[in-house]
């Protein structure tokens, strides 16, 4: 089970699959180790002191973290919160005391302070107060107000603040050069996507040279028109890539912030325009429905490339299915405002909907780099919306884009 878990984790792309695997993990240490170390702790290695109800809860606690892994992910973080700070801080300060400081739970201190800081570092540091607070006390009531002062514990604080200043020290070197590669990697992205438009502007110009030398001889032959029809929206096609690998690496430099106060009717109707239609038949295909407009809290550009790159999967399904049209209805006035892409193409077969958002994930393997959702869900995160779909296969598929009440107005 571990090792699966840990393979999973090698694998996971998303900051959402990474949430939900390290709750598994938390959930599936706590399963084991709590009955397990009682069994070491009471029998085999037997200490002064064991509590057999407060193992159970943990591990109880823990099993529930399985299920907790189903809910929404606000609710899912503070149970990965609380789960951490019962299994590492609060369980271990509360031994460490009632076991009078002994040689094994001081080691046990040690080493749940470097797994707690293995997480964010600040809420590494509100979990860990919190739950030593609280493991003092349930000390306390029980009998221990005497080791809060001990020569043994006193002895053992400069070590453990020791101990936390490196791992911050660790934590901002880890994040300087995290920075440093996506850093690197943005300006790389940046780069190739501006050299790509100069032969893509030269293709564009020769094709429409092509197409005026055609009408001024007057021998336009369709096939010929066809083709260079096709070439025209290949080459917008193509810009429409440009455009999304440029802001995969503005993402990537986490220039996100949502800075501007924007209209989704505007936002929509821009992106309409910008789209690279094949024609006015594909151009009817799309429907707007504007039930009431609202105002959020975003980014201009990064709001219509988003809409873009959903519009643009909506329109490769209804063409890989036949047949659909494509419906985007902005609902203003709800509690949550939303806006909806629906087409009714091919749909999602359930195996392949879970991972959609994965960045590299493409479905069919030729249909595009698979970065578009993924970037998509990166903003909309970046915004404090959220982004999701509901599908079926065959049927239809709604993107479900939700953004939050406090800043739509």
């Amino acid at each position: 089970m571990i090792s699966r878990l840990i393979r999973s984790k090698l694998r996971a792309r998303s900051a959402e699959e990474i949430a939900d695997l390290r709750l598994a993990a938390l959930s599936w240490v706590g399963i084991t180790c709590f009955p397990l170390y009682y069994v070491f702790f009471a029998w085999l290695m037997p200490q002064p002191y064991e509590n057999l109800p407060l193992r159970l809860a943990g591990a109880l606690l823990a099993l529930g973290g399985l299920w907790a892994r189903h809910l929404p992910p606000r609710q899912r973080d503070i149970y990965t919160l609380v789960l951490v700070m019962y299994e590492l801080p609060f369980f271990c300060t509360f031994m460490f005391l009632m076991n009078r400081a002994n040689a094994t739970w001081s080691q046990v201190m040690l080493v749940m302070l470097v797994a707690l800081f293995h997480f964010d570092f600040r809420k590494a540091l509100r979990t860990g107060a919190v739950g030593m607070a609280a493991g003092a006390l349930l000390a306390l009531a029980l009998g221990g107000a005497d080791m809060l002062v001990a020569t043994e514990v006193l002895q053992l604080l400069p070590v453990q603040l020791f101990l936390v200043g490196w791992m911050w020290v660790f934590s901002q070197s880890r994040k300087a050069l995290e920075e440093e590669k996506l850093e690197g990697l943005g300006e790389g992205l940046g780069a190739v996507a501006h050299e790509m438009r100069t032969p893509l502007a030269s293709l564009d110009a020769n094709v429409r040279g092509l197409s005026r030398l055609q009408q001024r001889t007057g021998q336009e032959d369709p096939v010929m028109r066809q083709a260079l029809g096709r070439m025209q929206y290949e080459v917008r096609h193509m810009n429409h890539m440009i455009d999304l690998f440029l802001l995969s690496a503005q993402a990537v430099r986490k220039k996100l912030d949502p800075h501007e106060s924007l209209s989704m009717l505007d936002t929509v109707e821009s992106a309409l325009r910008r789209y690279p239609f094949t024609g006015e038949v594909q151009r009817q295909l799309v429907a707007l429905q504007v039930r009431s407009d609202f105002r959020f809290g975003g980014q201009n550009e990064l709001a219509i490339m988003l809409l873009l790159n959903l519009l643009r999967n909506a329109m490769q399904a209804v063409q890989r299915a036949g047949k659909g049209r494509v419906r985007i209805v902005i609902e203003g006035a709800r509690p949550v405002p939303r806006v909806l892409v629906i087409d009714t193409g091919c749909g999602i077969a359930p195996r392949h909907l879970s991972m959609i958002f994965q960045r590299f994930f493409a479905y069919p393997e030729h249909n595009g780099a698979g970065i578009g959702l993924a970037l998509c869900r990166q903003v909309m995160q970046a915004w404090n919306a959220r982004l999701h779909c509901v599908s079926r296969e065959h049927a239809y598929a709604i993107f479900v884009l939700e953004f939050p009440p406090q800043i739509c107005r």
